[in-house]
């Protein structure tokens, strides 16, 4: 494959979970390669026009005056990533996307959503988009020349096994796209319960108990407000049943999810 390198292929057709790396001397073939993979994983596997492309910006990687990460950055930056995934999302939903787009994983846990809210809503978009691609995470894993790919649906030192059922989650094969807006994992992990792929059978004696608690939902009631860091904020404290329910009833009136905790 020219100056391109990728690891054997796993047999999982709808997951193209191979590393794939722009080497020095790549020749143009190989290079359009890259590309590709850069904007069908951090776009979602969304079909661009020609006129999404960013011209520009691939211009710069093929003349050497940036690498791969800052076309990531570029693309995730674009007006066209805010489109799809920012400005008709929920927050939730955004942050989740952002973790399987940029680090080729899902959130861990409550506390790195809630990180990242608050990230968000202090600094803005451009430093919750850098936050992933300036991580030590995205260095050690993909460096400056690897395409991110989904890597925690393999065992990895660093990604808990729930991992892999949570990106399984986020990750619906080759020929669909990520254009849901409702969160995928919000409730699993509020509730830190684990992420089944088929619902968990009744009677579950781990999962009865987390469907029990009660959590306090905490969120701004003005898009515009939120925007400009000016919060007026409401609490609910819901049932896990009732949680669903209660985002899209957030959602639906403009408001945004600051945090969700577990009363105790």
């Amino acid at each position: 494959m020219g100056n391109l390198t990728r690891s054997a292929t796993l047999g999982l057709d709808a997951f193209e979970c191979d590393p794939l790396e722009l080497r020095p001397f790549a020749t143009e073939d190989d290079l359009q390669t890259v590309i590709r993979a850069v904007y069908k994983q951090v776009l979602g596997n969304e079909h661009i026009m020609e006129s999404d492309q960013l011209s520009s910006a691939e211009a710069q990687l093929r003349n050497g005056n940036i690498t791969v990460r800052e076309l990531v950055r570029v693309v995730a930056k674009s007006e066209l990533y805010k489109k799809l995934f920012f400005h008709s999302s929920s927050q939730y939903r955004f942050i989740e996307l952002n973790f399987k787009h940029l680090l080729g994983r899902p959130p861990q846990d409550q506390a790195e959503i809630t990180e990242h809210v608050q990230l968000y809503n202090t600094e803005g978009y451009d430093a919750e988009i850098d936050s992933y691609i300036d991580s030590n995470e995205y260095i050690q894993n993909f460096s400056e020349y690897t395409v991110p790919y989904p890597r925690s649906i393999r065992t990895q030192v660093g990604i808990k096994t729930e991992g892999f059922n949570r990106m399984f989650s986020l990750l619906r094969g080759s020929p669909t796209n990520d254009s849901d807006t409702q969160a995928k994992l919000i409730s699993s992990l509020a509730a830190n319960m684990s992420t089944t792929i088929t619902p968990p059978a009744i009677g579950n004696g781990a999962a009865s108990s987390n469907l029990d608690k009660r959590f306090r939902i905490v969120y701004s009631t003005s898009t515009a407000a939120a925007r400009l860091n000016k919060f007026s904020k409401t609490e609910r404290v819901v049932n896990y049943s009732q949680m669903s329910q209660q985002f899209q009833n957030i959602h639906k009136c403009g408001g945004k999810i600051i945090s969700i905790t577990e009363v105790l």
